[in-house]
Parts: C-alpha cells; sequence; structure tokens
C-alpha cells in the first residue's frame, strides 16, 4: 500500500462493508488514516467486522441499517455525523445478486435487486451531499458492476449496475461547481464469499474468461476506489473505472 496523501482527520461512510468487497475497502481506507463508519443490515457480521478493524487500533465506527430504508439510512447518516462531526467520503458498495433466467423472474427478485443495488445509492447519496455541499467538499464513489453492459439471466442486476452509472453521471454534473465530485467503479468477477460458493470447473472457467488470468481481490476494488479519494484525483468526476482484469473489452457476464 503507497504511502496516503488523504487528510486523516475526514471521514468515509462505506456500506454493505461486513464483508467481502465493502470491507476490504473499509479497511483499506482505515488503514490510511480516514476515520471509517461500516454500515450494514447485518449486525453480527458488522460487530465483528468493526472489532477486527478497531484490533488494529484502526478508527472505526458501525451503524446496522437497512440501506433501501429512507427514514433508517437518514437516521444512520445523522447518527456518524453525530459521532465524527461529518461526512467527506462516501462509497456505495451495498449489493444483492438473483440471477436467473427473465421469464422465471418474479416481482421481488426484482425489487430486492433494484432496491440494494441502487435505491440504497439514492438514499445514500441524498443523506451525505448536503453535509458536503455546505464544507465544499465530498467524494463519492459509487460501485457499479461490469454487468451492466448486459448479462443473460442479470436482467435485474444489470438494469440496476447500470442505473448506478446512469446515476453517477447525473449527480458528477449537478455537483460539479459544489467541490463534489462523484465517480464509479465497475468490478469484474472478484474473490468474495458468492465466488467461493461455486464449483470449482466453474471457478476455474471464470478465471480463464479473464485476459490477465486471475480472479480480482477486495484490495484491486479497494485501490481503485482510493485513487478516486485521492486529493490528486479533484480534476476527475463522473466517470467509471472498470476493475476486470479486461473483460469489460470482450468477455461474457457471468
Amino acid at each position: 500500500m503507497t504511502t496516503t496523501r488523504f487528510d486523516t482527520t475526514q471521514v468515509a461512510a462505506v456500506t454493505g462493508a461486513a464483508r467481502g468487497i465493502g470491507f476490504g475497502i473499509a479497511a483499506s481506507l482505515a488503514r490510511q488514516g480516514l476515520t471509517v463508519a461500516l454500515l450494514d443490515r447485518d449486525g453480527a457480521a458488522l460487530d465483528e467486522a468493526v472489532g477486527t478493524l478497531a484490533a488494529e487500533g484502526l478508527k472505526v465506527i458501525g451503524a446496522t441499517v437497512d440501506l433501501t430504508d429512507s427514514t433508517a439510512v437518514n437516521d444512520a447518516f445523522a447518527s456518524i455525523v453525530d459521532r465524527t462531526g461529518r461526512i467527506d467520503h462516501l462509497v456505495n458498495n451495498a449489493g444483492a445478486v438473483r440471477d436467473m433466467r427473465f421469464l422465471t423472474m418474479r416481482d421481488e427478485d426484482w425489487d430486492v435487486v433494484i432496491d440494494t443495488n441502487l435505491r440504497s445509492q439514492f438514499l445514500c447519496c441524498r443523506a451525505a451531499l448536503p453535509g458536503m455541499v455546505e464544507r465544499g467538499f465530498g467524494r463519492i464513489v459509487n460501485i457499479s458492476s461490469r454487468a451492466w453492459l448486459g448479462g443473460f439471466g442479470q436482467a435485474n442486476y444489470s438494469a440496476a449496475k447500470g442505473g448506478v452509472v446512469s446515476l453517477t453521471r447525473s449527480l458528477a454534473i449537478e455537483f460539479a461547481a459544489k467541490g463534489v465530485t462523484v465517480n464509479a467503479v465497475a468490478p469484474g468477477i472478484v474473490d468474495t464469499p458468492l465466488f467461493r460458493n461455486f464449483t470449482d470447473d466453474v471457478q476455474a472457467r471464470l478465471r480463464k474468461s479473464v485476459p490477465v488470468q486471475r480472479i480480482g481481490t477486495a484490495d484491486d476494488i479497494a485501490n481503485a476506489v482510493a485513487f478516486f479519494l485521492d486529493p490528486l484525483s479533484s480534476y476527475v468526476t463522473g466517470q467509471t473505472l472498470y476493475v476486470c482484469g479486461g473483460r469489460s473489452l470482450s468477455s461474457p457476464s457471468v
């Protein structure tokens, strides 16, 4: 990890941070000196994640919250500000997957994926932006996916992640003059509990489909997020950065 250029008085909020990519992002930012608020709806997993990072002497707090509930999100962000004084960086990572053929997709399968992946980002951005605008500074990174380009059996997920890209671009335009940048990271296949649930032959097939011939890690995604949050990236906004080992260029989705 390179030496941090972050202002260590600043605060970052990371959603879906109890495990996987979100935990990797939260850990990376905390290790670079930021105070990090981890948000997740799984209270037990969140307590374990916060405890793990706190044991390293890092500045972390946790907030158990349903990120699809407007009132709960507003209350959680208000509580974070009460405890830390501010939110300078927001990383919207919370997500859910329910892949299936389109004609078997129920209303619930559509709604859960859209709400978790897209509505949560809308709610969290709306909760964080007033304070950022007031201070004339803010950095938002929304986690999209290579799947926003389209994928077999991923109509709900692809639609949600495409919405994330469009939300990112629109907010970047609206808040650029306010000192707030808004960017997106689009991961490819990443080594998470979901990936490890695949059979060995499926894992091997997916690995072979990646041009760089390896599966991504949470650190790969965290490094991309850190790039957008870095003070040296203040002239970068409205962009989507693929972190997929080249898979977005020609390979099919999962």
